[in-house]
């Protein structure tokens, strides 16, 4: 049996992920089995959206998190890698400084992506074969904590796509725009009126899968806007630590989760969704595959 051991390194503004996958072509179908999962809470956009720039403090530990991903790369035998970084790092203005000392120290090379680029890895990460929607027309939403990607759908085609300065920590630390807000609300509810027909949402990111986790129901049940209105309510009257204790929710998802329903909670309302599918997938995943099938793929067929 033939194995590519292959790995993914997302930078958000929140987090830090590394995915290692084993991925095992066979003649029917290619397998991604998932070796680990790694997440650090370096959560970069709390300099980059207050100062437009990335501190000390935070670049230091950016640094030493990307060697304890190397480390973690080379013992599980990885053979390729690629890291990207989302939307803290394109706005820091000190962003080439630490991407250099990062290859200096690691020798990892980290790629600067736009928004629709991460919206085009998700779609590469075979987004509808966890979930069988109804619907005809979905609106993908991936809410990070410094940008949400808005993509859609009809009939499993990708369409019109947007990436807007909207996300968690910049919620957390009161730096978004009402005239972000404003321009993305008419750009949903002018292209739904367009569409003829009811609109689904499919959401993407840690916080939306953490809520259908605690829903309880299969991937590939979706979750209703007035479930997410009742899990909202519930969480924002409940402390920090009691989101933590009771909940089960990591420290830093304790506080971004509140301004993330949020974001889903708007969208799904200006585009009259009652649905929301989520098939808990990410950049990550969309990484391994597009990585996979440029370098390896050719040389296995």
């Amino acid at each position: 049996m033939k194995i590519v051991k292959l790995a993914a390194i997302d930078i958000g503004s929140n987090s830090l992920r590394l995915l290692v996958s084993n991925v095992i072509p066979t003649p029917e179908y290619t397998h991604y089995k998932k070796a680990s999962m790694t997440r650090l809470p370096v959560r970069l956009g709390e300099d980059v959206f207050r100062s437009g720039k990335i501190s000390k403090e935070t670049g230091d530990r950016l640094v030493e998190s990307m060697r304890a991903f190397a480390a973690i790369m080379k013992v599980n035998g990885v053979q390729s890698y690629r890291a990207c970084a989302t939307s803290a790092m394109r706005e820091a203005k000190n962003a080439a400084r630490w991407i250099r000392k990062i290859r200096r120290a690691t020798g990892i090379h980290i790629e600067i992506i736009e928004g629709e680029l991460e919206a085009q890895l998700i779609y590469h990460a075979k987004l509808f074969d966890k979930i069988q929607p109804e619907e005809q027309h979905l609106l993908f939403i991936d809410v990070g904590g410094g940008s949400t990607e808005l993509t859609f759908f009809t009939d499993g085609q990708a369409g019109e796509s947007r990436s807007f300065p909207i996300g968690t920590v910049r919620s957390l630390n009161e730096v978004d725009s009402q005239r972000e807000w404003a321009t993305m609300q008419a750009w949903v509810e002018s292209r739904v009126a367009n569409l003829g027909g009811p609109v689904a949402l499919v959401g993407s990111g840690g916080n939306i899968n953490k809520a259908h986790k605690l829903s309880g129901r299969p991937i590939s049940e979706p979750l209703s806007r007035q479930y997410l209105d009742r899990l909202s309510n519930q969480i924002s009257g409940l402390t920090t630590e009691e989101r933590v204790m009771q909940l089960g929710l990591n420290l830093d998802r304790a506080d971004v989760i509140v301004p993330a329903l949020s974001i889903y909670r708007r969208t799904m309302r200006w585009a009259g969704a009652t649905w929301i599918y989520v098939p808990k997938i990410g950049v990550s995943d969309g990484m391994i595959r597009e990585l996979y099938h440029r370098e390896y793929k050719p040389l296995v067929e």
